[in-house]
């Protein structure tokens, strides 16, 4: 009787907090939907309306914009090529961090990690530098480098530790069979680390959605993305609350429902990766 009430308030426990983390992580959300819903008096009315009439006007407003418009293709078009690219390279440079030993492997491994600590912003002033001088500011071109560059540590070390988890008896049968290094890689290690591939992919096209710092240093007005044209909302006199929120939902639903749809090979990816060992 003991025990059962025991694991009874155990359970309960469990609820209640994972409740609360809940709410704590969607009300935020919840209030940012609720504001793009309002009217402007509304918004700011001191305390906050919990009942009211919603409007879309917030959104035909930000609809109207066609900056908001091409920064959000920007983004998408950003973001997929930008995801991509760190793919391409980041995935055979893990494997090859995990299979081969070569003399300065260690160093390199921990110079890939370290690139992650370093603040965006101590990097940024170079390559501002050197994109202005090959005329490369304010194109697309550049901020697909630029999130390339700052995502590719995230791909390396991710799979690296998921090519570990592979074990070596597969690429030995594949090599008896008659296939090279980079045959085995192609037909055994690629379709056996596909749900770590999609994993580190989904967050690697997180990443350049949202990234802001970059974007918005290195476009102008034909390259800008969403992140930095929700920044126009923003003006020295006032901020325009409600078009503001509008463009926040805007930009989440994408990425909302990109989740959603392949939820299950992100867990799957982020929690046991390929092959057991």
């Amino acid at each position: 009787m003991y025990e059962r009430s025991c694991k009874t308030w155990k359970h309960l426990i469990r609820w209640v907090l994972l409740l609360v983390f809940l709410v704590w992580t969607v009300f935020p959300i919840f209030w940012m939907l609720s504001m793009s819903l309002k009217e402007k008096t509304d918004i700011l009315a001191i305390p906050p309306k919990w009942f009211f009439l919603p409007v879309l006007r917030n959104y035909l407003e930000v609809f109207q914009r066609g900056e908001f418009l091409r920064g959000f293709f920007n983004s998408a078009v950003i973001g997929v090529f930008a995801t991509a690219l760190s793919l391409i390279v980041g995935v055979p440079a893990a494997y090859a961090l995990s299979r081969f030993k070569f003399r300065g492997r260690n160093n390199l491994q921990f110079w890939v990690l370290t690139t992650r600590m370093m603040p965006p912003v101590v990097v940024l002033i170079p390559y501002f530098l050197f994109f202005r001088s090959i005329g490369l500011l304010d194109t697309k071109l550049a901020v697909i480098m630029m999130h390339t560059i700052i995502g590719l540590p995230l791909v390396i070390w991710v799979m690296r530790g998921f090519f570990l988890e592979i074990p070596g008896a597969l690429e030995e049968a594949a090599l008896v069979d008659g296939c090279t290094y980079w045959g085995a890689f192609i037909r055994v290690i690629l379709p056996t680390s596909l749900t770590g591939i999609v994993a580190v992919g989904i967050l690697s096209f997180i990443f350049s959605w949202n990234e802001f710092l970059s974007a918005l240093v290195l476009t102008g007005y034909r390259a800008k993305t969403a992140p930095v044209a929700v920044y126009n909302f923003i003006s020295f006199q006032n901020i325009a609350w409600g078009p503001l929120t509008a463009a926040g939902i805007i930009i989440l639903i994408p990425v909302i429902v990109f989740v959603i749809l392949v939820h299950r090979s992100l867990v799957r990816g982020l929690t046991f990766g390929a092959v057991k060992g």
